[in-house]
């Protein structure tokens, strides 16, 4: 079924630009070869999870130099020439809080950015909250004060209203802006590298695939059942995520945590069907990551320790100020506890926080 859209006309980077929502393939290839001399794009998504375990994309924005765009992924059958073009190597992606898009992207791309700027961690080295909002650092660095009218907004129905997809224009419309504010201080502030190192993350595909150690620790009740039942509930948790993704369902429409520690410590049975797949999966699947690696119960501090934490706490706080970025940037409560008992892993024993943290 086809939609039509009113045009809309916006205002961008100082010209009147009309609007017109992208919902064929012949479209996207005019506009790919339109913006295929840009090599910075401003990228926002609009995805819904609520009853799928992927993330379903509905809308994707794109502002260039001298456009905007919103791209209607519902009704595009080939989104190949737009990945082409994002995924380049050459286009770097400018977002604000980046994680959720990329991965919403990433599950229909199979692809990684190459270059990646993050407005909310670029904002975080100068001094604003960790989790700053779009709206909020728009606000600060360009004084418009965004609409969240539609921030719970069902992007699935069909056709969008123009209100809406006015919004979600708006998502990205300043994005090059911010970017430009950002960079321009950062650079001033001699933290351009640092912003850039911290989205390192962002750019491995790993980052994006299901992380067992994370679910295990979040299943509620797992760390109050014995050792050989916390091997069960593994296996029951790795089956659960199995059938969930292949089912694409949120993985407690699958088992709920309650009923996954039940079948663990056998105060309830899987039925027979059930326990046949469950049996088959485990045959074919090897366990790389064993419960008692993951959970294990930290020991209480020393009197030694806490001294010695405290120390390091004010010396982290000295940095905060010295450097003007939040305290949790440097390190975490929780890792620093870690740092104190030699875990090598943690992110303050490299780049930019081990230059500045010399302890």
């Amino acid at each position: 079924m086809k939609y039509y859209y009113r045009n809309l006309l916006i205002k961008y980077n100082n010209t009147i630009n009309t609007i017109v929502l992208i919902i064929n393939n012949k479209q996207l290839e005019k506009y790919v070869e339109a913006i295929k001399g840009d090599t910075i794009l401003g990228i926002d998504t609009e995805f819904r999870r609520i009853d799928s375990y992927f993330p379903e994309l509905c809308l994707i924005q794109i502002a260039s130099k001298y456009q905007l765009e919103c791209i209607d992924v519902l009704s595009i059958s080939n989104l190949q020439p737009l990945f082409d073009k994002l995924y380049d190597g050459k286009t770097l992606w400018v977002i604000h809080s980046a994680r959720q898009d990329i991965e919403a992207l990433y599950y229909l791309s199979d692809r990684i950015p190459s270059l990646l700027f993050d407005t909310q961690i670029g904002a975080s080295f100068l001094n604003y909250p960790l989790q700053v909002s779009y709206q909020s650092l728009t606000e600060k660095l360009q004084n418009i004060l965004l609409d969240k009218q539609y921030t719970r907004f069902d992007w699935r129905i069909r056709p969008l209203p123009n209100d809406v997809l006015q919004y979600a224009l708006d998502d990205v419309k300043y994005l090059l802006p911010n970017y430009n504010n950002l960079t321009k201080e950062l650079k001033n502030k001699g933290k351009l590298d640092w912003a850039e190192e911290e989205v390192e993350l962002l750019l491995n595909k790993d980052t994006f695939k299901p992380n067992f150690r994370m679910i295990l620790k979040k299943t509620k009740g797992i760390s109050k059942i014995s050792h050989q039942n916390q091997e069960n509930a593994f296996r029951l948790i790795l089956w659960r995520e199995s059938t969930a993704q292949q089912k694409n369902k949120p993985r407690r429409w699958i088992m709920s945590d309650e009923a996954l520690i039940a079948y663990a410590d056998g105060t309830r049975k899987l039925s027979n069907d059930q326990n046949i797949l469950f049996e088959k999966f485990i045959r074919n699947t090897k366990l790389k990551v064993r419960p008692k690696e993951v959970l294990v119960v930290q020991k209480p501090l020393s009197e030694t320790e806490k001294l010695l934490k405290n120390q390091l706490k004010d010396e982290i706080n000295h940095l905060s100020l010295k450097y003007a970025i939040p305290s949790e940037l440097i390190c975490s409560s929780k890792n620093l506890v870690k740092f104190m008992r030699g875990d090598n892993t943690l992110s303050i024993n490299r780049g930019w926080r081990s230059k500045i943290f010399k302890i």
